[in-house]
């Protein structure tokens, strides 16, 4: 077993763009931000602490906005390294750092029970509508599955994946 705290520290950036993302999608629905931690060692290695939001919807795109923004920016910057590496057979030394990089970020796509809570407490207040509800529950059911399945390495298989399989499935398509 490797402990988590290593981990960590071995895919820091990965924890960065994830607290951004929450940073960024709080500034653009206009939730003030109170404090924000990047990196820490400890638990948890990042945060974001933000006012309630005005909206469930809000609450919920905040908490899964690091999925999308880990994903797509993963996928990117291992492109230009997973595709040499894959479809060559060589690489250089920066063709690896890419892929180390864009594993690391992607890899802390899923969002925290943590979020899964503020989800779920978003919907559950009076007023929230039915669609939303509707669409949250079964998204905090998928982020309690990830936070089980990251004991697995969940986690480490999606970073893989986004980053070495996904550029290698487009070039296939492709080309």
């Amino acid at each position: 077993m490797i402990p988590g705290i290593l981990v960590t520290l071995a895919t820091f950036p990965g924890v960065i763009v994830h607290e951004i993302a929450h940073q960024l999608f709080c500034r653009w629905f206009r939730v003030a931000v109170f404090d924000v931690c990047y990196f820490r060692v400890g638990n948890p290695a990042g945060y974001v602490v933000h006012e309630p939001p005005r909206t469930a919807w809000q609450n919920t795109v905040i908490a899964i906005g690091p999925f999308l923004v880990n994903s797509l920016i993963g996928a990117l910057i291992a492109a230009p390294g997973a595709i040499p590496v894959l479809q060559f057979e060589s690489g250089s030394l920066l063709d690896y750092f890419l892929i180390w990089l864009g594993v690391s970020i992607a890899m802390h796509a899923f969002p925290s029970t943590g979020d899964a809570r503020s989800m779920l407490q978003a919907v559950q207040a009076e007023g929230t509508p039915s669609l939303t509800r509707i669409l949250v529950f079964p998204l905090v059911g998928i982020i309690y599955v990830g936070a089980i399945g990251s004991f697995f390495w969940l986690d480490a298989i999606y970073g893989v994946f986004i980053a070495m399989a996904l550029p290698n499935i487009l070039v296939g398509i492709l080309a």
